[in-house]
């Protein structure tokens, strides 16, 4: 699939998956705008997308405040030359029993999850409308936002806020050509992963690992999803053959959870 003459923005692109998605964004001919609330990890990342040949470029935000989201956009189409798809991929888990979850807690996890989410939309459309263009809106949700996990209730009612946005604004900006979708990772081999395993460790007594494996047992293909995974799905929303999808929230799982 080619993706040539197109721009996209990945937020969370230092590591993870977000590395992974502007890699292959890459593989498949667009040019990057890498966003990232750390500065640590994304010149890496662009300097792998120059290797391949594209045109890259890094902007250091932090998705929960409006006004870097925004900024970060009209720097992906200044910088880069045009904005065609946007991948609203940062976030962050929240682990623990509901009855635990604090006011800080909860407002750190919408305001990235959620509200990052929400802004990109905005940013994204205010620019495909100045433009013209019929751009691609692709949202991080995950099979959080498709079935409530237990110790992840906060972390699963965020990802269904996404499933929601999601379809609101393929049902709003279906008008001016343009698709929003979401994208449901499973367990995948990444450093939130890890967190994820030790935070269940201490809550449950499991050892270090049980959790992961626990789940990965779960999965139907008999492995851990990886970046890559996620990433070819991704591309496809991306692309021209997604054109007439919009407003779904697909599972990229292995088999994990069943819709």
């Amino acid at each position: 699939m080619s993706l040539n003459g197109k721009v996209a923005l990945v937020t969370g692109a230092a590591r993870g998956i977000g590395r992974g998605i502007a890699l292959r964004l890459a593989r498949d001919g667009a040019d990057l705008a890498l966003v990232d609330v750390r500065p640590e990890g994304i010149d890496a990342v662009a300097n792998e997308i120059s290797e391949i040949g594209c045109k890259v470029t890094t902007f250091v935000a932090d998705v929960s405040d409006r006004r870097q989201v925004f900024a970060a956009v009209d720097h992906a189409a200044s910088a880069l030359g045009g904005f065609d798809i946007i991948v609203n991929n940062a976030g962050i888990a929240l682990v623990g029993p509901i009855a635990d979850v604090t006011p800080e807690q909860i407002e750190k996890l919408w305001a990235i999850n959620v509200n990052g989410v929400l802004w990109g939309i905005q940013a994204a459309v205010a620019m495909f409308r100045q433009n013209g263009t019929r751009g691609k809106i692709i949202n991080a949700s995950s099979i959080a936002g498709h079935d409530g996990f237990a110790m992840l209730g906060p972390y699963s009612a965020s990802k269904f806020a996404v499933r929601a946005l999601t379809q609101a604004a393929a049902k709003e900006y279906a008008a001016d050509g343009i698709t929003v979708n979401a994208y449901c990772p499973g367990v995948v081999g990444t450093d939130m992963w890890v967190e994820i395993d030790k935070r269940f460790a201490e809550l449950t007594g499991a050892a270090e690992g049980e959790t992961y494996e626990k789940f990965v047992g779960g999965i139907a293909l008999g492995r851990a999803e990886t970046p890559d995974d996620v990433a070819g799905f991704v591309s496809y929303l991306a692309g021209p053959d997604a054109d007439y999808m919009t407003g779904q929230a697909g599972l990229i799982d292995g088999g994990l959870v069943y819709r």
